[in-house]
């Protein structure tokens, strides 16, 4: 990796940050990744070995990048002041309102002046983020999906105040990641998240109203409608605390009882069944996945 490589920062080490600092340093960007959780940090850490092993395999044209190579472009920290030295920040921490909170005050604190954050959120308001920092324009969403160097597009959502430079400098950022942006408005939820969530909800009432098995759920959305996944896989995948999460998020926002999550996911998260990541959810895994053991940010 050259010494000139640009850095950006990611903060929050689970399954999601963990993607979004593989896809970096595939396509030769120094990281520093933070997370106040040292095993999250040693997880994401083989996250990006494996990606830049079967990455290149799973979508041609990525970068060849050798494992030795890629790792030595990632430096970890428990605190947030190793960011000084980042042209640009990515949030990925839990969507919960006073976590994110907390964490925007912080960085407001320690970044230099001019230092942008790109919000990986699912639900929460790029405005409400914004005003917690005294850099509203400089706040942009940035929706990266799971994982995010196997992804060729992004949801970007722009806030109220958010800088025609700002996402001058977010799409240009994309773009070096190969990716498209697609830009859509500050509303809970944006476009994605929106509907998706209430796929996952749907197909879990189901599971809980009707008995039907999962496997069969997934199996009609991928025989019949030519999904790649089936919405109880995707909710897997991304993980069932942050899917339920976002839905109590959007419940809040809409007090629309669409979004009133379905008792059977609440029963999972309370029992551990998260996942991939902890080896079962709507479906069962085996053992957990070595790289995902922290929720998506």
């Amino acid at each position: 990796m050259s010494d000139t490589a640009r850095t950006i920062g990611v903060v929050g080490a689970g399954s999601i940050g963990a993607t979004v600092c593989a896809d970096l340093v595939l396509h030769g960007f120094r990281v520093v990744l933070v997370d106040r959780d040292p095993a999250a940090l040693e997880r994401a850490r083989r996250v990006v070995a494996e990606a830049v092993r079967f990455g290149p395999m799973l979508r041609p044209g990525l970068p060849r990048v050798g494992a030795a190579e890629a790792l030595a472009g990632v430096t970890t920290y428990t605190a947030l002041e190793a960011l000084g030295g980042c042209e640009f920040v990515v949030e990925n921490v839990s969507e919960e309102w006073e976590t994110k909170r907390a964490v925007y005050r912080e960085l407001d604190r320690v970044l230099p002046a001019g230092v942008g954050i790109g919000v990986n959120t699912s639900s929460i308001g790029i405005g409400r983020l914004a005003a917690e920092t005294g850099r509203p324009e400089l706040v942009v969403g940035i929706h990266f999906m799971n994982p995010a160097y196997l992804k060729e597009a992004v949801e970007v959502m722009r806030g109220a105040e958010t800088s025609e430079a700002c996402m001058a400098y977010v799409m240009g950022l994309l773009a070096d990641l190969g990716k498209e942006g697609i830009v859509v408005g500050d509303f809970p939820g944006f476009v994605s998240n929106r509907i998706s969530h209430l796929f996952f909800n749907e197909a879990a009432r189901l599971v809980e109203e009707e008995g039907v098995e999962p496997a069969v759920i997934d199996q009609i959305f991928k025989r019949c409608f030519g999904h790649r996944m089936g919405p109880l896989e995707t909710a897997d995948l991304i993980g069932l605390d942050t899917v339920l999460l976002t839905l109590d998020s959007l419940h809040e926002s809409y007090r629309d009882d669409r979004f009133k999550a379905s008792a059977h996911l609440r029963a999972l998260v309370a029992d551990g069944r998260l996942g991939r990541k902890t080896g079962a959810g709507f479906h069962a895994y085996g053992l957990p996945a070595g790289g995902t053991g922290a929720a998506q940010g």
